[in-house]
């Protein structure tokens, strides 16, 4: 019974969130609360509850002042110099934004916090997505599969987990797997590409008038003698013969002369977006000092010397009272962010519902013992692929603690006895990460979803599949490679 209810409660909050019929955040207060009270919690399901969120206050308040201070940080100006050289770099076009998105987030995962990665990538890249008309949800995707990706990174936390749990080394788990990263990051960089090109034929069917699809404009620059160019300059500009006018025709000389305003007048495209020219609060004579007390706290997040709520709580605090000394000011700016804020850390804790529920019922420790029992006697021998293929849907559905800690070593335990040493069941096991980290249950992935103001399910409905590929690319690469055996 509590096999069937736990799938179930999971099937009916993700039909939910994806149909969109219900908000994240009421799906899992309401979806839960039922299935507990059929599974027999009754009126203790309120400790359960509350035991789960204890968990989790220190992630809310880590998120809800990390959201403070970063956005702080983008209202002052210290990304545009970095929006600048990005898009310097990428020019316009989306398919090089997408994959300049992938090769920035999978970067800035090398620190191995989610939270830090989706910050930084969405502050220097969504407003690039918006003055370009590109969908957030692209962004989203982007950065979750990168990140999620390169999550199995010994500091990350899964590899830790799984080695700690079998009892063996960090090193012994990872190396092997290294090529299976560079496989998964590969097969990242192709999704972003082709996403790139999906949203360039997207512009050029909305607007084919001005994105342009025309003989005389290209969006890889690769233009032919008429030259032309996109709307915000995916091409060259129009090449000119001696004469000096464009070698174009009457209506394409408009088009011509807009999209070249339009590239050439970069602070107009800005208006509107975070990354305004004019926005009253910026503060360019503090930029340096914004910079140095950026560095410092992240240099005190990769050290881990002082808890990360309580670094950004400071961190706050100091950035507030030097940039905005006034009273006033200071409630005006925490006011502006207070949406942001009340999005992400009510996910925080109404995910607390959910995994409350799960744990408290039993249902996590019983959907793992069936998981185990139905797995075949003749199949032992493939414990470690199997393993593998488990942790795709069984570290969506739980905390990576329950699955590392609660049945990782009962599969190994089981595996063992086919000849499938623990390190191969610890390397097949990180191969879910990817598709883990776009779970409800993953605090990180609800404050992405936030700072670009996309919905939940329609990220689900973009990255769930790819995450699925990567991590079955991953798993292959390792039984390829000898990494994971196979019997």
């Amino acid at each position: 019974m509590l096999v069937l209810l736990g799938f179930a409660m999971i099937a009916v909050f993700m039909v939910l969130i994806m149909t969109k019929k219900l908000t994240p955040v009421l799906a899992l207060i309401i979806v839960p609360t039922i299935f507990g009270l059929f599974a027999g919690a009754g009126l203790g399901i309120g400790a359960m509850v509350l035991e789960s969120m204890k968990s989790m206050t220190s992630t809310a308040a880590l998120l809800m002042f990390a959201i403070i201070y970063f956005g702080l940080m983008i209202d002052v100006g210290l990304f545009d110099p970095l929006v600048r050289f990005i898009l310097r770099k990428l020019g316009n076009d989306p398919a090089k934004v997408v994959l300049g998105t992938a090769i920035l987030a999978a970067a800035v995962s090398l620190d191995g916090d989610g939270s830090t990665t989706f910050i930084l990538t969405t502050a220097a890249m969504l407003p690039v997505y918006l003055r370009l008309k590109m969908s957030p949800v692209v962004l989203t995707c982007v950065a979750g599969l990168a990140n999620g990706t390169m999550n199995i990174l010994p500091w990350g936390g899964p590899t830790a987990r799984a080695a700690s749990a079998l009892k063996i080394s960090v090193s012994e788990v990872f190396v092997p797997m290294i090529p299976s990263l560079i496989a998964g990051l590969v097969v990242v960089f192709v999704f972003a590409w082709l996403l790139g090109l999906q949203e360039r034929n997207r512009l050029r069917a909305v607007a084919p008038e001005i994105w342009g699809e025309g003989s005389a404009e290209k969006f890889d620059g690769g233009a032919p003698a008429g030259g032309g160019t996109g709307r915000f300059g995916f091409g060259r500009k129009g090449s000119r013969p001696a004469g000096g006018s464009p070698a174009v025709d009457g209506s394409s000389v408009a088009v011509l002369e807009r999209t070249e305003e339009l590239v050439d007048d970069r602070d107009s495209a800005m208006a509107d977006t975070a990354l305004d020219p004019n926005r009253a609060t910026l503060r360019p004579k503090l930029q340096w000092f914004n910079l140095g007390l950026t560095v410092a706290i992240m240099v005190l997040l990769v050290a881990d010397l002082v808890p990360l709520p309580f670094v950004f709580m400071v961190g706050s605090a100091i950035a507030l009272l030097v940039n905005f000394p006034k009273l006033k000011d200071q409630s005006a700016q925490l006011i502006a962010h207070a949406p942001s804020i009340v999005a992400v850390v009510s996910m925080v804790m109404a995910a607390a519902v959910l995994t409350g529920v799960l744990n408290g019922t039993g249902m996590v420790k019983a959907m793992s013992a069936w998981l185990v029992q139905i797995i075949p006697s003749d199949m032992g021998p493939l414990m470690a692929v199997i393993t593998g293929l488990l942790s795709i849907p069984m570290t969506f559905f739980m905390s990576n603690d329950a699955f590392y800690f609660g049945v990782l070593p009962v599969l190994s335990e089981t595996a063992g006895h086919y000849g499938v040493s623990a390190a191969e069941m610890a390397r097949a096991s990180i191969t879910g990460q990817p598709f883990h980290l776009q779970s409800p249950l993953v605090p990180a992935i609800l404050l992405l979803v936030s700072l670009a103001k996309v919905d939940l399910g329609d990220h689900h409905k973009k990255v769930l599949w790819r995450t699925a590929v990567i991590s079955l690319v991953m798993l292959g690469v390792g039984v390829l490679t000898g990494a994971i055996g196979i019997g």
